[in-house]
C-alpha cells in the first residue's frame, strides 16, 4: 500500500489517484475488523444476568446513537420478560452458532436456525437412544432451548392488538405462567378467551358457523396406505378435514398439530411458507382442545407419518379449557362417568364401545325387522306397574290429578297389541327400576321385549341364540370373545339345563324334586338345607319353589360363566308364565345367563285369563303386605286377556349387559353413556 502510495505521489495526476486508494484501504482494514457487524440505529439486547429462579431476563431498549449490533435481527420490547430457563452460556453459544458464517453474518435465515433446530433435536433424539446420561445430555437441551428462542417469531402486532383489552401479558402460553410455573385452570382459561377476544378484535369470528370436510382421517390412511415415499407429497391432492387439535408441537416456523375427528388421527403439517400470515395467527390463537378446519395436499413426512401439508386453515371453534394431561390422562372414575364428553375425547377405547353398541343395536333392529316383527311404542307412564317384580320410580301428573308410575317393563302393553291381531311385534327402549346400583345394575337401562304369536319359550331360546350372535357378528369376526380371564364361545346350541338340576350339582346331598310343595315339612326341610349351605334370608320364605329360587341365585348363578338357558322355574317366582305342560308347580320359563350374569328371560306365556287374575291377586297380597316390588292387579291387561290372546312366546334381553358381554366391560356404567351419579357435594 505505501510503496503504491509513494509512486501515486510522484505522479502528474497523483491527487485524484491518492483519494482512491486511500478509500480502498480504508474499506479493507474496516471489513477485517468489523466483519459480521453494521453500524445500525437498532434494538440492542441487554444481558442482565439470572433471576434466582434460574432464568435468563433480557431487557430490550432502542439505542439513540448508532451502536454496532450483532446481525441476527431480535426485536423486543419495552420491558423485561423472562424467557426459558437458559443458562448465560447456552445462550451466548447459540448466537455465535447463529452467526457464525458470512451469510449469516448479514442477518442469519430463519431457514437457517430452523435447520439448526432440526439438526440439535435429531442429534438429542440420536444421544437418548445411544443411552447418554441426563447430565451429560442437559447442555444439548439448553442449546436447543436457546435456538428455539433465536427463532421466535415478531409478536408486536398481536400485542398492539391485545393492547385495547388491558395489556400485552393478557395472551400467555396455555398452562405457563409468565414468570414460570403451572398456571391454574382459572388462569388458562382467561388466556384462551383473550385469545377469543384478540381473534374477535382481529375481524376472525372464534366460533364458525359451518365447514366442509372431503374425508375423514382413517379414509385419508386407507387412501393412502403403501403410497407415497418418506419426504414425498402428492402435489394434485386436495383436501379437507375438521377436528380437535390433540396435540401442538410449534418449531419457529413449522408447526406439527396432531387433529383427531370421529374415525381417528391425522397429523397436519404447516409451515409459514405455505400460510403466509396466517401462520403467526394460528400460532398466537391455537391451543390443544380447539376445533379446527384445514385444507392442504397430502405429504408423507421424512420420518413416513402421513399428513395433510396444510395450505389454509379456519378456527371453528375455540375451547375455552384445557385436555388433560396427556400423560396422565382422564383416570378418575367418577369423572369419567360425570364428564363423559371428556371422556370420549381422550380415550378412544370409550369411543369404540359407543360405537360397537351402536352397531350392535343396529344390527339387532334389522334381525327383528328382516324377521317381520314390528317395532311399536308403548307408554312409559304407568298407572299400575306390572310386567316384572320391581319398585317403580313414582311421579303424579298434575292436570289428570292422577299417581303414575315409570314402567318397569313393556310386557303387558306389547301383549295387549298380540290380542288386537299383531303376530310379531318388539320395543326396543328404555326401562325404571327404583332399585340399587352396582356394577350390574342402573336404575334406567335399555331393554327389548318381543312377542310372538303361535310359538312357545322352545322357540324363543333358539331366537335368542340368533339375535345374540347376529349382534356379535356386527362388532366382531369370530363367536368367540374375550370377557376378563375368559373365552366366551357363541358357538351354537348352548347349554340348556332345568333349575333343579343345577341346584342338585352344587347341594348334591339334597333334592328339591322330591320334595312336596304342598307340605309344611317340605318347606321346612328345604329352609335348613338352603341355611345349611349359607343361603341368606330363607327364613322368611313361604315356598319350597322360593328356596329353590333363593339357592339357584345364590350358589349357582356365579358359575354359569359360558351362556347356559336355565329351564322350568317355579311358579311362585313367575307370574306371567305359563304353567309347565308336565311338571306341576313348574313353569314354561327360562333365563339366559352367561359371565355369571342373567342376559335373558323368556316365558311361554300366560294366555288364561282366570289363572293371570289369581297371580295378580297373590301378587297383591305380597304387595300389601309390605313387598314393594310385586306388582298389582292390572284390570286393563286383564280385561284384553279376556278378549283372548293366541299362543304366545315372549322374550326380553338386557341390551346393556349384552354389551358388556361383547365389549368386555366390567361395570354397566362402562356401556351407558350418562349413568346416573350422586349429585357432588
Amino acid at each position: 500500500f505505501f510503496f503504491s502510495w509513494a509512486s501515486m505521489m510522484k505522479s502528474t495526476f497523483w491527487w485524484p489517484r491518492r483519494s482512491v486508494a486511500l478509500l480502498m484501504s480504508v474499506l479493507i482494514v474496516f471489513r477485517r475488523h468489523v466483519k459480521g457487524f453494521a453500524q445500525t440505529p437498532r434494538a440492542v439486547p441487554k444481558h442482565t444476568g439470572i433471576l434466582p429462579s434460574g432464568q435468563t431476563t433480557l431487557r430490550w431498549k432502542e439505542s439513540r446513537q448508532p451502536q454496532l449490533a450483532p446481525r441476527p435481527r431480535l426485536i423486543g420490547y419495552e420491558h423485561s420478560l423472562p424467557v426459558r430457563p437458559l443458562t448465560s452460556s447456552a445462550l451466548l453459544s447459540a448466537v455465535s452458532v447463529s452467526a457464525g458464517s458470512d451469510s449469516e453474518a448479514t442477518g442469519g435465515t430463519d431457514d437457517q436456525i430452523e435447520n439448526r433446530i432440526a439438526a440439535k433435536g435429531d442429534q438429542i433424539r440420536q444421544l437418548k437412544a445411544d443411552g447418554i446420561s441426563k447430565e451429560d445430555l442437559a447442555p444439548h437441551v439448553e442449546e436447543l432451548l436457546a435456538l428455539k428462542a433465536l427463532a421466535n417469531p415478531d409478536e408486536e402486532s398481536k400485542r398492539n392488538a391485545l393492547k385495547k383489552t388491558g395489556g400485552e401479558d393478557k395472551v400467555k402460553r396455555a398452562g405457563q405462567k409468565v414468570g414460570g410455573g403451572e398456571a391454574s385452570e382459572s388462569e388458562i382459561r382467561q388466556a384462551r378467551l383473550d385469545k377469543v377476544t384478540a381473534m374477535v378484535e382481529a375481524g376472525q369470528n372464534p366460533y364458525a358457523y359451518s365447514f366442509n370436510p372431503t374425508h375423514t382421517a382413517v379414509e385419508l390412511k386407507c387412501i393412502y396406505e403403501g403410497k407415497l415415499e418418506g419426504g414425498e407429497e402428492d402435489e394434485n391432492a386436495d383436501v379437507s378435514v375438521a377436528g380437535r387439535v390433540m396435540t401442538r408441537r410449534v418449531f419457529g416456523k413449522l408447526a406439527f398439530f396432531t387433529l383427531l375427528d370421529e374415525s381417528g388421527t391425522i397429523q397436519l403439517q404447516l409451515d409459514k411458507k405455505r400460510l403466509g400470515a396466517a401462520f403467526k395467527d394460528l400460532k398466537a390463537w391455537t391451543d390443544s382442545g380447539d376445533i379446527i378446519g384445514v385444507r392442504g395436499t397430502i405429504r408423507r413426512t421424512d420420518k413416513g407419518e402421513l399428513s395433510v401439508y396444510c395450505t389454509e386453515w379456519k378456527m371453528l371453534t375455540k375451547s375455552a379449557l384445557p385436555l388433560p394431561d396427556k400423560f396422565h390422562g382422564l383416570t378418575d372414575i367418577s369423572k369419567r362417568y360425570r364428564q363423559r364428553h371428556l371422556d370420549l375425547i381422550v380415550n378412544s377405547d370409550v369411543r369404540d364401545t359407543f360405537r360397537k353398541r351402536a352397531l350392535m343395536t343396529s344390527a339387532l333392529r334389522q334381525q327383528l325387522n328382516d324377521l317381520g316383527f314390528l317395532e311399536i311404542e308403548t307408554p312409559v307412564l304407568h298407572n299400575e306397574p306390572g310386567g316384572a317384580e320391581a319398585k317403580p320410580f313414582e311421579t303424579y301428573h298434575n292436570s289428570m290429578g292422577m299417581d303414575l308410575t315409570l314402567r318397569i317393563a313393556t310386557e303387558l302393553h306389547l301383549k295387549r297389541l298380540i290380542v288386537g291381531g299383531f303376530h310379531k311385534v318388539y320395543e326396543l327402549g328404555r326401562i325404571f327400576r327404583n332399585e340399587g346400583i352396582s356394577t350390574r345394575h342402573n336404575p334406567e337401562f335399555t331393554s327389548v321385549e318381543l312377542y310372538q304369536a303361535y310359538s312357545d319359550y322352545n322357540d324363543m331360546m333358539e331366537l335368542t341364540e340368533d339375535l345374540i350372535c347376529g349382534m356379535c357378528q356386527g362388532v366382531h369376526d369370530s363367536l368367540h370373545v374375550q370377557y376378563g380371564e375368559h373365552d366366551i364361545s357363541l358357538e351354537k346350541p348352548w347349554r340348556r339345563i332345568t333349575m333343579h338340576d343345577i341346584v342338585k350339582e352344587q347341594m348334591p346331598e339334597f333334592d328339591f324334586a322330591a320334595l312336596d310343595p304342598s307340605d309344611p315339612a317340605s318347606i321346612e326341610a328345604a329352609k335348613m338345607a338352603a341355611s345349611a349351605r349359607g343361603v341368606p334370608k330363607v327364613e322368611s320364605l313361604g315356598t319350597v319353589g322360593e328356596v329353590l329360587n333363593a339357592c339357584f341365585e345364590e350358589l349357582c348363578e356365579p358359575t354359569l360363566i359360558q351362556p347356559t338357558f336355565v329351564i322350568d322355574y317355579p311358579v311362585e317366582v313367575s307370574p306371567l308364565a305359563k304353567p309347565h305342560r308336565t311338571k306341576p308347580g313348574l313353569t314354561e320359563r327360562f333365563e339366559l345367563f352367561a359371565t355369571g350374569r342373567e342376559i335373558a328371560n323368556s316365558f311361554s306365556e300366560l294366555t288364561d285369563p282366570i289363572d293371570q287374575r289369581e297371580r295378580f291377586e297373590a301378587q297383591a297380597a305380597k304387595k300389601a303386605a309390605g313387598d314393594e316390588e310385586a306388582c298389582g292387579v292390572d284390570e286393563d291387561f286383564l280385561l284384553a286377556l279376556e278378549q283372548g290372546m293366541p299362543p304366545t312366546g315372549g322374550l326380553g334381553i338386557g341390551i346393556d349387559r349384552v354389551i358388556m358381554l361383547l365389549t368386555n366391560s366390567a361395570s354397566i356404567r362402562d356401556v351407558i353413556a350418562f349413568p346416573l351419579l350422586k349429585k357432588e357435594e
